[in-house]
């Protein structure tokens, strides 16, 4: 499957794992139910460590393992549900996460702009068969007024 990291598109290199699989060789993703159940496990694993979390989790009760991801997934259910873009920018800017976040599930074109700036820089769209266009997303708009992850100052100072 293909994804898009960074603004290019690649392959994706990552298992997500349901709650009751084996586990597998490579990197692999985990619930956070999964995580909290079998952690002296999964950190004993050989590969890379992913969480997927959805806006039901408390993303608070994850922070002091997050040393222990190479990857976060927020899996947004469906379009309207946008409490993963807070976890995003809550990632990046209050617990200075640095590895991959992703977009997962109902991920739509007009969205990706606006993901990106809360900090996500990967995305696992709805559907994979628009991966092309959908790189044009990022180039929607030019400026922002607000201050987001990636510009940090809002457009009233840079000018």
């Amino acid at each position: 499957m293909q994804i898009i990291k960074d603004r290019e598109i690649v392959e994706d290199n990552w298992t997500h794992l349901d709650d009751d699989a084996d586990l597998v060789a490579g990197n692999i993703t985990v619930s956070l139910a999964r995580w909290q159940e079998r952690h002296e496990t999964l950190v004993k694993h050989e590969g890379e460590l992913g969480l997927r979390l959805s806006g039901d989790d408390p993303l608070e009760e994850v922070v002091p393992d997050l040393i222990h991801f190479s990857l976060i997934v927020l899996v947004f259910p469906a379009f309207t549900d946008g409490r993963c873009y807070s976890f995003a920018r809550l990632l990046r800017e209050r617990y200075s996460f640095n590895a991959e976040i992703r977009a997962q599930g109902d991920v739509l074109h007009d969205q990706l702009f606006y993901m990106s700036q809360c900090g996500i820089n990967s995305f696992e769209l709805a559907n994979p068969n628009r991966i092309d266009k959908a790189l044009t997303a990022f180039d929607d708009f030019s400026e922002s007024y607000q201050a987001t992850v990636l510009r940090p100052e809002p457009l009233y100072r840079r000018r």
